[in-house]
């Protein structure tokens, strides 16, 4: 019901409904010889339910979905302790197997090969696996042996990817010869050693690219013996260095790199400001265009980060500003796709990009940057906040689905203004209770605010939904993630709410897990009073549901990404976990995290 289940809900349902009606063939009919297998039949529905939900809306908004949930959790599990193949070698319980790795980056393996394959040969490689295994417990040798045989292919190296930890680096560098019109690309690959793997071989990576002209079309280049993927190509990567050579290139290229993110690696390439609006502005690849906002972003935050640091006034450049406005009145771009264009990266993902996560300078910088981006647009974005109005009959497609996301992404950067009309429009929103993706947004940035009526409103939804449990998950989550001063004490004082259960997983997940996993400014708090918080959770949990203890603990293990005050208090709590007779499903997780310390 509208009333009751957001957008994100209603797409959610449709995902899990899709993933578990897959599994009647991955999983069911065609399933695992033993655990290690796990990703056969999870990596393998998660590709499928990922593209039947790109299907039924947003192909790139969906694409984007995933990719970010990938840099924020798999590419961090892939950098700590807690690293795994996605076809692991051994455990001590297999809950903890139940991961982003396997999951998530068991899919991403899946979608190379049908990238490698394309789209015809992938087809016949999943028919003659689904005829050559009906009811077997096979392995991912089986299936991999079935894309082998389906296209005439040899994989041998592609099989890296099942054995192998960490996420590949991809260092790229390019030379135009305007004379003879050759452009070259030169590609580096290095994957970094993790736990027990060290000096890994090179792997076998699907690089989609395109090159982009002056006026942003595709560039009709040769690149002989590489196959073509809509406007550009299909690289592959087999050696830690290679060289690919384009002819008849009649001007210098913008390259647009890894489209629709045809592998899971990190990419360095120096992109200079002009190249990144470019692309943002005009690529045919709608991930990418995502991505290359996003990358410009992020290398404009990291230096307000820096004039943090150094007591100098954060700036915004005039260009970042002009290209948000552009975005923002693109009318040939779908909705949804431009509230992703406008979308600031999360902390998480930008403390990938520093030597020592740096939470208070990310957090200070990213509010100062919407503030600017509100303050300069200001009109603007009440102009298309008012045009992008609801109309009367609620609809649950992806055109309304992209005009609500886009409508409260632009609601998120008003309300950043100290603007009695602009909170006026939250507030308003939030009482005409015409669909709860509208009310949530509202409620989301009262929450997080110092508006006078913020306590008022809160009260008033718990009123409204205090019997709807899976509503109430909502109201939790919302205060759970506010950035301001004193969450962790609101966070204490809704853990003796009547509608909050330490031994119900969904308020857990919503209450405790929303703290911990989703407000790195609150947890990681200098005072180390975060880590306190999780370690006595985790201890009270661990008796009661050993794996969602096992899986709160998690969010520790990455202690050696933070300066030494926040290291020292991390390891204190692990060891506080440790020293209380941790399950197997916990002692795992807290060990390991502790193992190179």
């Amino acid at each position: 019901r509208p009333e009751t289940a957001t957008d994100a809900d209603f797409q959610g349902i449709e995902g899990v409904v899709a993933h578990e009606y897959f599994h009647n063939w991955t999983g069911n009919r065609i399933t695992c010889r033993d655990w290690f297998q796990l990703s056969l039949k999870e990596g393998l529905t998660v590709y499928r339910d990922q593209e039947f939900s790109a299907d039924m809306g947003s192909r790139p908004v969906k694409r984007i979905d995933d990719v970010r949930l990938l840099r924020a959790h798999q590419f961090a599990e892939d950098a700590s302790p807690m690293a795994h193949p996605v076809r692991p070698r051994s455990y001590i319980e297999i809950n903890n197997f139940y991961t982003v790795t396997v999951y998530e980056k068991g899919a991403e393996v899946v979608r190379m090969q049908a990238e490698l394959l394309g789209p015809e040969r992938f087809r016949r490689a999943m028919d003659l696996y689904f005829e050559r295994f009906d009811g077997q417990a096979v392995t991912t040798e089986d299936f991999v042996a079935c894309m082998e045989a389906a296209s005439g292919r040899d994989l041998a190296q592609f099989r890296h990817w099942y054995d192998y930890a960490g996420t590949p680096e991809l260092t790229v560098t390019d030379r135009y010869d305007a004379e003879a019109q050759r452009y070259e690309l030169h590609i580096r690959q290095q994957v970094p050693d993790t736990p027990g793997q060290q000096n890994k071989p090179p792997f076998h990576i699907p690089v989609v690219l395109g090159l982009l002209d002056a006026a942003g079309e595709d560039m009709a280049a040769q690149l002989p013996g590489a196959e073509r993927r809509g406007g550009g190509w299909l690289l592959e990567l087999r050696e830690r260095e290679q060289r690919f050579v384009f002819e008849q290139v009649t001007e210098r290229p913008v390259p647009s790199l890894l489209r629709g993110f045809s592998a899971p690696v990190k990419l360095q390439y120096d992109w200079t400001e002009a190249q990144l609006l470019h692309l943002m502005a005009h690529d045919s690849d709608g991930f990418n265009r995502w991505d290359a906002g996003q990358t410009l972003l992020r290398q404009v935050i990291l230096r307000m980060v820096a004039q943090y640091r150094a007591d100098a006034p954060m700036t915004v450049p005039d260009a970042l500003l002009a290209a948000l406005r552009k975005a923002l009145f693109d009318t040939g771009a779908e909705q949804a796709l431009i509230a992703e264009v406008l979308s600031i990266p999360a902390i998480d993902y930008l403390g990938d990009f520093m030597p020592v996560i740096d939470v208070e300078g990310l957090h200070a910088a990213r509010e100062a940057l919407r503030h600017a981006v509100a303050e300069a647009l200001r009109e603007d974005l009440l102009m298309r906040y008012e045009q992008l109005r609801e109309p009367e009959e609620y609809r649950i497609d992806a055109e309304s689905i992209g005009r609500r996301r886009l409508r409260n992404t632009l609601l998120g950067y008003l309300a950043r203004l100290d603007d009695d009309v602009v909170w006026q429009l939250v507030v308003n929103q939030y009482g005409a209770q015409r669909n709860m993706t509208d009310v949530m947004a509202a409620l989301a940035l009262i929450a997080d605010s110092e508006h006078p009526g913020r306590e008022a409103i809160l009260d008033d939804f718990a009123q409204r939904w205090g019997d709807d449990p899976l509503v109430m998950d909502k109201w939790f989550s919302v205060q759970a993630t506010a950035s301001r001063p004193g969450t962790l004490a609101r966070v204490r004082e809704l853990m003796r709410h009547p509608a909050f259960s330490l031994t119900n997983p969904n308020k857990v997940r919503a209450l405790i897990g929303a703290f911990v996993n989703a407000n790195p400014v609150n947890f990681h708090a200098a005072d180390g009073s975060g880590y306190d918080f999780l370690a006595e959770q985790v201890i009270r949990l661990d008796p009661i549901n050993p794996q969602i203890a096992a899986r709160l603990c998690r969010a520790l293990a990455r202690w050696r990404r933070y300066d030494e005050g926040r290291q020292a208090k991390m390891r204190a709590a692990l060891q506080r976990i440790l020293d209380n007779e941790a399950s197997p499903d916990v002692y795992e997780v807290a060990s390991r995290s502790l193992e190179s310390a």
